[in-house]
């Protein structure tokens, strides 16, 4: 019966990893009690892989992309674990961990809870915001220690539930240190990366891994903050073009009149002219506002006995009857002074009484 079981084991010839998977990070290559790795086996390691040895519970050698024969003349770490003589074939008792060095890209960010700045203009605002990154493996024995462990399989969300806490503090303090207005975020998103970049680096290279990128998507203000500046833009356009608004606002209901399906039957034929009615004193008053002339300022002359202001050319006082000396002559149609003798404006030809 030993016997028979000892034909029934799988000799294991060749050991690889096809991934198929886009959130796979580590493997354990499945090894049951009727498998048998030899020191005759070959390893394959593909590129973005790695494989990790592990013996007794230690890591015994990482290997990188390529092919590799199991044996104790090119990998030592057979001799000291096993104690074999070079060239002897037997039995290894070791787990296999594949682990994934691309990069792993479009993963997605966003603050859970808003993050409090303080704007000189709107005082404390809550603002949200969200985007992409992407992480890769660099040290897969600092990756194996601190964050998978033996895991017979590791994805990236279980990553990312480790790098987003990094990324939202990482976040949170490059806009407060910024102290700029929440107008000027969107202006400032690629140096909010790069500050993002600089600070998680170094806190991920503890686990063995490297932050590639970091893209900020958007970053909102709360919706009343959004719904003020609205109408402050609103407001500023009335107040600059109020006169061509009103104008563009009255064509708009002259087209919708003209459009209106029920401009046939009498309702929708008085609404029609109502509505023309409506606008055309509009453009009316605008178009008399424009075209209004200015009105000429009269000449005055005082008198000298009362202080009474009277009409250029009145030769006496109408509040006290006194005579006005040295009358002077005002053309009424240009105001130019004339001579008291003169029968015509020497300035516009306008005739004198």
């Amino acid at each position: 019966m030993g016997l028979f079981s000892k034909f029934k084991r799988q000799l294991l010839k060749v050991v690889e990893w096809e991934d198929s998977s886009k959130d796979t990070i580590v493997y354990r290559y499945p090894l049951t009690d009727r498998d048998e790795l030899m020191t005759s086996s070959t390893l394959v390691v593909r590129e973005s892989q790695c494989a990790i040895f592990m013996h007794k519970g230690q890591i015994a050698d990482v290997f990188g992309p390529g092919t590799y024969k199991l044996a104790t003349e090119n990998i030592p770490f057979l001799t000291k674990f096993l104690s074999l003589p070079a060239g002897f074939e037997s039995r290894i008792k070791a787990e296999i961990y594949y682990v994934n060095t691309k990069q792993f890209i479009g993963q997605k960010w966003g603050t859970q809870n808003p993050i409090m700045m303080r704007d000189e203009e709107f005082g404390n605002v809550r603002i949200r915001g969200f985007g992409v990154y992407s992480f890769r493996v660099i040290d897969p024995k600092i990756f194996m220690r601190e964050i998978f462990g033996t895991n017979a399989v590791y994805t990236t969300s279980d990553v990312c539930e480790q790098i987003k806490p990094m990324l939202i503090q990482g976040i949170t303090d490059a806009i407060a240190e910024a102290k700029i207005s929440a107008l000027d975020l969107a202006a400032n998103y690629k140096e909010f990366s790069k500050t993002v970049m600089e600070t998680c680096k170094s806190e991920m290279a503890e686990y063995g891994l490297d932050l590639t990128k970091f893209i900020i998507e958007n970053i909102s203000l709360p919706e009343e903050v959004e719904q003020t500046l609205d109408e402050r833009t609103k407001l500023g356009v009335l107040e600059d073009k109020m006169g061509t608004y009103t104008q563009k606002k009255a064509a708009d209901a002259l087209g919708d009149a003209a459009k209106n399906p029920n401009g046939n039957n009498l309702a929708g034929l008085g609404v029609g002219l109502g509505a023309g009615v409506t606008m055309s004193n509009v453009f009316a008053g605008n178009l008399a506002t424009e075209n209004k002339p200015r009105e000429k300022k009269q000449k005055t002359v005082v008198c000298s006995k009362c202080g009474a202001e009277n009409k250029a050319g009145a030769k006496f006082c109408s509040e006290c009857g006194q005579k006005i000396e040295n009358v002077k002559k005002f053309c009424p149609e240009c105001g130019a002074m004339v001579s008291d003798k003169a029968k015509f404006c020497p300035e516009c030809g306008q005739k004198l009484n």
